[in-house]
């Protein structure tokens, strides 16, 4: 169970890593106030109605554009760029503690494969007499 637990942990920590370095961007096509759509990788698809323009009247040279009542939002989210490890400037001080950190953890788990107890080696004392029956005490 110990070990299930961990792996478990060890896996959502892993999860935890990736979607906080994970950057991806969300975009939202509203018309006319109404969301229409949502993409999170791909672009998002449009009603049409954002190239929709008037007739122009070729006459009398002026043209009519009609206000495009389609925006799109575009929510980014960054992650960290932080978690770079920078291991060629380790300085002396942080060698030595790495190296006896290694040294200690490898054998804190040597000797431990039976438990020694020190008083098998030793006989149990040799009963003479039974006290409580010559004194006649007992406790009830």
């Amino acid at each position: 169970m110990k070990e299930f637990s961990h792996k478990i942990l060890a896996i959502l920590m892993a999860f935890v890593v990736l979607i906080s370095t994970t950057s991806f961007a969300v975009t939202k096509h509203f018309c006319g106030g109404t969301l229409v759509d949502i993409a999170f990788f791909d672009e998002v698809s449009t009603c049409g109605m954002e190239n929709q323009k008037t007739s122009s009247n070729s006459i009398s040279g002026c043209s009519i554009v009609k206000k495009d009542c389609c925006n799109d939002v575009q929510l980014l989210i960054e992650g960290q760029d932080e978690l770079q490890l920078q291991v060629d400037k380790i300085s002396f001080e942080q060698q030595v503690f790495i190296a006896s950190f290694v040294y200690t953890y490898i054998n804190l788990f040597e000797g431990l494969d039976k438990n020694v107890s020190s008083f098998e080696e030793y006989k149990p004392p040799l009963v003479v007499r039974q006290i409580f029956k010559i004194d006649e005490t007992y406790l009830i």
